[in-house]
């Protein structure tokens, strides 16, 4: 079984994305895979509106599509940061 069959997505061509946190001393884990883009940009502003986003215990939050490749980054102290497009936007509670 893969990972997009375990996470129990109807139509796995578009269960591509995953979103990540990133903690102090290089600490990362994943918070969610393998789910459409729209559920993988919610639950990262999710995420970054968090107390420990806020105060800077995670420090970073991106979203990666199915090749791996980072589509979104948030860093503490800074907003987001990409895409290029949206630097320095801050999630909206």
């Amino acid at each position: 079984m893969s990972d997009i069959d375990e996470a129990g997505v109807d139509d796995p061509g578009r269960a591509q994305f995953s979103v990540w946190l990133f903690f102090p001393d290089d600490i990362h884990e994943p918070e969610l895979q393998w789910v459409d883009a729209k559920t993988a940009v919610e639950r990262a502003r999710s995420c970054a509106l968090r107390p420990a986003a806020q105060a800077g215990i995670i420090r970073r939050i991106i979203i990666t599509d199915g090749g791996d490749h980072t589509v979104f980054e948030w860093k503490f102290g800074e907003g987001v940061t990409f895409p290029p497009e949206a630097r320095g936007a801050q999630p909206i509670p």
